[in-house]
């Protein structure tokens, strides 16, 4: 991997993806049509799928920014307030004096699965002049996540001005590949590192094999895949290894931000030069932490957590 010279303050990740207000329910189970349940408690949080992973980072011990919006109203100032307490650069989120931030409404049961529902807000007004294409690729990373509208369009724009030697990291998210490949090519094609779950893998290829399908993208270009399979743990490729590892065994108390974890802690190994395996029982390590703790970033932890590693 080619190094960069960084300048003082800028980050190593930078995460462009959704900001969200979590409104977390603890309900007796998932309901379906035409079910009734009950809610046990209401938790708030913020979130967002990159936020959280480059969160992670954050503690982690990386220098991180990020590009995203929110509205001038209370969750807006709670959101960004969040990410400067987790020493993420915010000189690039962008505010909006009108709208509301986006929020996601979350139920989850007593297994710790979960129902999303989500609410972008002014998340999809995000248009390509608002972004610092410098800031970006002074970078070694930058990590994409979903958009519900339209600042999926900025991104596609976005990924044809980056750096040959920025690495792209993409977890695209159920949103995003119910977009199928076609609309996700050229984001594909430039992505070095595909995060996706088992699901969303199948729903993208129309395959039930995560092996064969891992392999069949990267003929289009990517150099890792890894596939997040939950409970199964998790598969990677980059053409010449393969790894499947299960994952730790730990009681599950809520797996909001658990992928988003995994990230985390397999890009900061990446750039720490681990290998494929290593890299994957990082990202395993670090989501075993998360779904510990309510929340998606509550239980994360520090670097610390590697000197046993």
């Amino acid at each position: 991997m080619k190094s960069k010279n960084f300048k003082t303050g800028k980050p190593q990740v930078v995460g462009f993806g959704a900001l969200n207000m979590d409104l977390l329910h603890q309900v007796d189970y998932l309901a379906g049509a035409d079910e009734e349940t009950f809610i046990k408690n209401l938790t708030t949080s913020c979130g967002g799928s990159a936020a959280n992973t480059i969160i992670g980072l954050s503690k982690l011990g990386l220098k991180t920014g990020y590009i995203g919006k929110v509205a001038r109203d209370d969750p807006g100032k709670i959101l960004k307030n969040n990410l400067i307490k987790e020493n993420v650069d915010t000189s690039h989120l962008l505010l909006s004096s009108h709208g509301r931030s986006g929020r996601v409404m979350g139920f989850i049961d007593l297994k710790g699965q979960r129902a999303l529902y989500v609410d972008p807000g002014v998340n999809d007004d995000i248009l390509i002049r608002d972004i610092d294409r410098e800031y970006v690729n002074q970078s070694q990373v930058l990590h994409l996540t979903s958009f519900v509208g339209d600042s999926f369009k900025t991104q596609l724009k976005l990924v044809g001005e980056l750096d040959d030697d920025l690495i792209l990291s993409f977890d695209p998210g159920r949103i995003y590949v119910e977009k199928g490949l076609k609309k996700l090519k050229k984001i594909i094609e430039r992505t070095d590192i595909l995060l996706i779950n088992e699901i969303e893998l199948q729903v993208l290829t129309g395959s039930s094999s995560y092996q064969e399908s891992a392999v069949e993208l990267q003929k289009e270009g990517l150099k890792i895949v890894v596939v997040k399979r939950g409970a199964e743990g998790v598969y990677a490729t980059n053409g010449e290894d393969e790894v499947d590892l299960p994952p730790f065994q730990v009681e599950c108390r809520d797996s909001t931000g658990a992928g988003d974890a995994f990230n985390a802690g397999f890009l900061y190994a990446h750039l720490n030069h681990f290998s494929l395996k290593e890299s994957c029982r990082s990202g395993n390590l670090i989501a075993s932490r998360c779904i510990q703790s309510e929340g998606a970033t509550s239980g994360l932890p520090d670097n610390s957590i590697f000197e046993n590693f």
